[in-house]
């Protein structure tokens, strides 16, 4: 599978729809991206993203369903080393101060114990 951090800015949010809706047909897509092309340009987006590797797809019916290749949870973390190696020199107690930091940022208590706890057990597994 080829880096998900090479995708165009359309191919993104294609992939993002797929993401938020587990799978997604092409008048999915259409409808879930801001200012759509065309059924027919989308399908040719998808083809590409099918031929780098990053989606699957199924028939059902008259129309494909598209999936991606990649769990969510695995796509998320090579998503968040992108943003942290891109914006924060790959430190992610820098990207976690930024983000505790920032005024307006609601945590709630039960986020911050599910923290601490995630952090002793890191640190008790040597991590």
């Amino acid at each position: 599978m080829s880096d998900p951090s090479n995708l165009s800015r359309r191919e993104r949010q294609i992939m993002d729809v797929i993401f938020a809706n587990d799978e997604a047909t092409v008048h999915v897509i259409q409808r879930d991206l801001p200012d759509p092309p065309s059924g027919m340009a989308i399908r040719r987006m998808l083809s590409i993203l099918e031929e780098k590797g990053h989606l699957k797809r199924h028939k059902v019916g008259r129309e494909y369903v598209y999936s991606a290749r990649q769990e969510r949870k695995k796509a998320g973390r090579k998503a968040l080393q992108h943003v942290l190696k891109t914006f924060f020199q790959g430190s992610l107690t820098d990207a976690l101060a930024t983000h505790l930091e920032k005024p307006d940022t609601e945590i709630s208590k039960d986020d911050y114990q599910r923290l601490a706890k995630l952090i002793d057990e890191s640190r008790k597994a040597g991590k």
